[in-house]
């Protein structure tokens, strides 16, 4: 799945750093600034939501958006997503025109 989203979001003129699980997205996050952060929410050692919580506890990902793409589709996960900082929520599998549109919509 990273592989597809890496793909799509290249193919499209994006820079891609990829982060194999929560963690390892939160160590690259306090080394380097990024205008949107995309995470899964079921990842080993830290989830999407809890990723999402740390990230807006600093001033430098106060405002970036971060979209979570999960297979997840609950009100009450959604909800989380939402309480935690998340700016969207999208379910897989995504079609990659609208992550695209999503992503240029947020990014603005």
């Amino acid at each position: 799945m990273r592989q597809m989203v890496q793909f799509t979001l290249k193919s499209a003129g994006y820079q891609v750093v990829e982060a194999v699980d929560g963690a390892d997205a939160w160590e690259k996050a306090g080394r380097q600034q990024f205008d949107l952060v995309l995470t899964d929410q079921n990842m080993p050692r830290m989830d999407g939501t809890s990723l999402t919580r740390k990230l807006r506890e600093t001033s430098q990902y106060r405002s970036t958006p971060i979209l979570i793409l999960t297979t997840e589709s609950g009100d009450d996960m959604k909800k989380a997503g939402r309480e935690a900082g998340a700016t969207g929520w999208l379910v897989k599998p995504f079609d990659s025109m609208k992550l695209l549109e999503v992503i240029r919509m947020v990014i603005r």
